[in-house]
This record gives C-alpha cells, structure tokens and sequence, in this order.
C-alpha cells in the first residue's frame, strides 16, 4: 500500500514566507514548451515563467517519430508530413495565444534518424521555431530538474522513461548531480526486443542496465518520470481505491511497485487494456515500460518509489528562472499563485502568516511551508455558497495540481482549509484524512479553526487583525485584544474562539486592554 509519510527530514535553510508585495508586482507572459519525443509531441503553454507555473493549454499528437525510421534508419516522408503538421498546428496555437517564447526540444528519436536534421531544418523553415536537440546526457539533466522543480528539496535516483530512451539522473536537493546518463531502453525499441520472448527482453534491458547504471548512493528513493511509468501509477491507485487520486508525488514501497511491474509485464495487450484507468493510448507499450522499471528496480534496490507528473518539459522551464526564482519554495508559490488573486484582500493571507506564527511551538520547516500554504489559500472560496464552501474546498485542495507537496500533505491541506470555512471530515472524508496521524488532523483542524477565527475577527482586514494575538497555554487559549482596538469583541467571535479551543479539549477566554 502507499507510504503514508513526508520522506526524508527537511533540513533546508532557506527563508520560507509570503511575500505578498513580489507577488502581486509580478507580470507573467505565456510561456510554451514543445517535446518533439519518440513517440508523441506535445505543446504546453504555461502561465508563466515561474517556479510553479500551471498549464494553461496542453496537447499530444501521437506521430510516433521512433516507430517512423525505415530499415535505413531514416524518417519515412509520411512521418516527416506528420510531424510537420504537429507542429504547424501547434504554432498555430501558439500565435492565436500570442506566447511570445516557445522552445522546442528534440530528443532521442531525433538524436538517432540519419535524417533527423533535415526534419529540424524543415520545421525552421515551416514554423520559424528553432529546436533545440538534446544530447543523452542533456536530456538526463532536464529531466531530473523536472523532478528538482517538482518536489522539495528531492534526493535519489531520477529515472525518466520515454519512448525511445531511457535516461537517469541523481538528485542532489537543488542540484543534478555528476552521475547521469541515457539508454536506448524506452518503450518502443524494449517492445521490440519483447517479440523474441520475455526471458531474451529481460537478459537485453539487465545487459544494458549493467554496463550504464549508476548505482544509488544518495537517498533510497526513486523518482518515477515518463507517461508509461505515470501509468503504472494511476492503475495501482484506481487497484486499490487510494483516496488521494494524484499521481504526483504517489509513493510506494519498492517491492509494490516491482510485483506489479512484473505482473504487467508479462501481459497481453488485451490484457492490458482491461487494466483499471489504464491509458488506452499506452496499451501497446506499457508491458515494455513495466519490463524496464522492473528490472531498474531490481538493479537499483531503492527502498521507496515517487512517481512524478513532471519531467523533461517542466526541467527545462526551471533551467531558464534565475537562480533566486529557482530558490523559491514550489509549494507556496503555487499557493500564492492560486489564493492571492481570488482573496477579497490580497495583503491578508500575510497578515494571517504572521498572526499563527507562534500557534505550533517547535514549528519544523516541513510544517512551516504547510501552514503559509494553508495561509494563502484561506479566502480561496469566499464566493462560494456557505453550505458547499467546506465540503468543495476539500475536495479541490485534495486534487489541486500543487507541486511540491506529498499526500500526507494535501490531505493535512485540504483538512484546514475544510476547518478554516467551519466544516469537518465526514464518513465519506475518512480514507482521505487516514493517510495522516490523529495528531496530524487535529493540528490541521487547529489551524484551520485559527484562520476562521482571525477573518471573522478582522473582517479579513489585516491593520484590525494585528490589534488582537492567540496564546494557547496548557489549558485554555486565549484572544488578547489590544487596548487600542476599536473592534470589541463578539458573539461570532466568541463562538469561533470556543470552536477553536475544542479541537484540543481546552478552555477558550477573551482579554481586552493594553498589550
């Protein structure tokens, strides 16, 4: 079953918090994003150039690039027509969205086509993009950014299967590290070699396994990049009800994730096929991505598995940030990103960051960065109906495309911001909430009760919230407000503050007069 814990400790030193000021200041441009890959090429369009950008416009064409060599080893005419059209709609998207930069980035089909530059010559002159072809090793390092953008502070073993290749990476923090390299084990030509048999399929991928992977000297951890291994996971989560329907940052222990690589492996496509929440468009070459995780994971000997939703594409927008950007915490970012704009005042969450500050003593830093998060999401449904604004906050902060964020984490997430617009996890929440620890949801409730009552106190206003402080002691928690507040207090207050202290069974007292 998956892991239900936030991995290694976070020791990182950065400063964490939220700056408002730099957010709003902020001026984004579309960003575009072309993988010319050996199976399929895609066009992502983000909102920004930013340390957790969102996909505004995200579309595959399946031309099949490394499926199109002849005996050769030359694109056939037909395949370079298709790839052309691909690319002649995907500029013309990028034109009608007026994206000022669209990269375009070629990889191992193109690497090995003995016409593969007259392809990249033919898509300059036809679109007026110049693509980027990456070597092996490039590709490797792009992928495992991908990984770096997506995750805090990860360490491990990146492993990115595509259609033609296989890359691997170590990850360092924030950092690639030297050991890296690219095999030519992606799905279409393991799937071939699979035509002789399983027993000459595996003795080929642990012959090349062999003589290129590095071993794992770093974190026991491997990082699970490449649509194929995407589907290992969303079938695993749909096989055993997983309440948490993400695949990003999906964690397992390896022994899992090795039973069913094996098992899929050894499958029919039909058999695959019927496979839950299986991608039809997969069904020809998951047994072959199957039999190369399988067999990575038994030369490897990692402890634990994370399947990540971002590779390649997402490695090279994070290459072009500056390096202070690249340093900005990926979890509040997108939280700042998506909260900021939908609060009724944009300064509060800030003001909210600083008036729990003290509410948890002996804040970790892993715990800090969930708290601002759940800060800057706070007033995310105010337009919502009071009776579905906490039941649908839940929900939508359980599946929200945040990186930078394990399961634990979302569903402790979802649970304060569920408190924070008064509700509370019924029945049909308890899968969910049961990836975290009874003390876990009770701080999340803690929290989330904290922020209802600083709004309610303030009126969302931060100069009336700084007139007022929580001190919670052993016995009771109390609302001091200041002697120079103008705001006294209430019975909405009173009943907030009342709410709050019941989550840990404590007395609740309001204390008016000079601070």
């Amino acid at each position: 079953m998956p892991i239900a814990t936030s991995g290694p400790a976070q020791t990182d030193p950065r400063t964490i918090a939220i700056d408002t000021r730099r957010i709003l200041s902020r001026k984004p441009a579309h960003f575009g994003v072309i993988d010319v890959g050996s199976n399929s090429m895609r066009l992502v369009v983000y909102d920004s150039l930013s340390r957790a950008p969102f996909p505004r416009f995200n579309e595959k064409s399946l031309v099949a690039l490394g499926d199109g060599l002849n005996e050769t080893g030359h694109f056939t005419a037909e395949t370079m027509e298709h790839a052309l059209g691909a690319m002649s709609r995907f500029k013309a998207i990028a034109d009608a969205m007026e994206v000022p930069r669209v990269d375009v980035i070629a990889t191992e089909a193109m690497r090995r086509a003995k016409n593969g530059p007259d392809l990249l010559a033919a898509i300059r002159a036809r679109t007026g993009f110049e693509p980027r072809l990456l070597s092996g090793e490039e590709e490797a390092t792009y992928a495992a950014q991908g990984v770096i953008s997506g995750f805090f502070q990860p360490r491990g073993i990146v492993g990115d299967v595509g259609g033609g290749s296989l890359e691997i990476a170590e990850v360092l923090g924030d950092r690639v590290g030297a050991r890296k390299t690219s095999m030519p084990l992606g799905a279409l030509p393991v799937r071939a070699v699979m035509a002789q048999g399983l027993d000459a399929a595996k003795a080929h991928v642990d012959a090349i396994l062999d003589a290129n992977l590095p071993p794992l000297l770093t974190e026991p951890t491997f990082y699970a990049v490449g649509g194929g291994w995407r589907a290992l996971a969303r079938i695993h989560i749909a096989m055993n009800d997983w309440p948490i329907p993400v695949v990003h940052a999906y964690e397992l222990e390896v022994a899992e994730v090795a039973r069913l690589a094996k098992s899929i492996a050894q499958m029919t496509p039909e058999e695959v096929s019927a496979l839950p929440d299986m991608p039809s468009r997969r069904t020809h070459t998951l047994a072959a991505s199957a039999l190369v995780m399988w067999r990575v994971l038994k030369k490897l000997k990692p402890d634990r598995v994370v399947f990540s939703a971002l590779g390649l594409r997402e490695g090279w927008l994070y290459a072009q940030l500056s390096d202070e950007e690249k340093y900005h915490d990926p979890l509040i970012e997108g939280a700042l990103a998506a909260g900021l704009p939908d609060a009724r005042v944009a300064e509060f969450p800030e003001a909210l960051s600083r008036w729990t500050e003290d509410l948890f003593p002996g804040e970790t830093q892993g715990d800090r960065r969930l708290r601002l998060a759940v800060c800057a999401l706070t007033d995310m449904a105010w337009r919502d109906h009071q009776k579905v604004r906490a039941r649908e906050s839940f929900l939508r902060m359980l599946q929200f495309p945040f990186i930078g964020i394990t399961h634990p984490e979302r569903a402790f997430l979802a649970t304060a911001i569920m408190a924070r617009y008064g509700g509370k996890p019924g029945k049909e929440d308890l899968a969910a909430i049961a990836v975290l620890t009874p003390n876990q949801i009770q701080k999340a409730e803690f929290l989330g009760r904290a922020l209802l009552l600083g709004h309610r106190f303030s009126a969302s206003v931060p100069a009336i919230l700084e007139q007022a402080r929580l001190d919670v002691a052993a016995d009771k928690v109390t609302l001091e407000i200041t002697g120079t507040s103008e705001v006294p207090d209430s019975d909405a207050v009173q009943t907030r503050l009342t709410q709050l202290a019941k989550v840990f069974g404590l007395e609740s007292n309001v204390r008016s007069g000079d601070p």
